[in-house]
């Protein structure tokens, strides 16, 4: 399934979805994230290949690479934080979120709402920093 098919699906649910012209992200509002998952979900995006994060100073982009193996096809959803770091966890419907979630979390300070273990993972559990943040 190509992007722009999925891009059509998830913007029938979710208003304010763009598309990256650079990489053909899928930039949904950081309150679409858990609703975009589920279209992704429901069009065989059965693997959460990688969560990351880039500190732009003004915001935090919230990267999502899924995978379909069955249609051997890849989409990329992108979600700028900007003052609430907080978003929904996807640790629900991907096992792989969990530790994926809690490297964001420790990295770069954002919060995963619902996320059963949120905790750091890399870094001393004492460290009030984020490591990644570049103010």
């Amino acid at each position: 399934m190509p992007n722009g098919e999925v891009f059509g699906l998830i913007k029938l649910r979710i208003p304010g979805v763009t598309v990256e012209e650079q990489t053909k992200a899928i930039v949904i509002p950081k309150d679409g994230i858990l609703e975009a998952a589920r279209c992704l979900v429901s069009q065989g995006f059965d693997n959460l290949h990688c969560i990351t994060a880039v500190d732009n100073k003004d915001h935090i982009e919230l990267i999502y690479n899924f995978y379909s193996l069955r249609k051997h096809a890849a989409v990329t959803l992108k979600a700028r934080l900007s003052g609430d770091l907080s978003v929904e966890s996807l640790a629900r419907s991907w096992k792989s979120a969990d530790w994926l979630e809690r490297e964001v979390f420790d990295l770069f300070g954002v919060i995963f709402l619902n996320h059963p273990n949120l905790k750091r993972i890399l870094n001393p559990d004492e460290w009030t920093i984020h490591p990644l943040r570049k103010a």
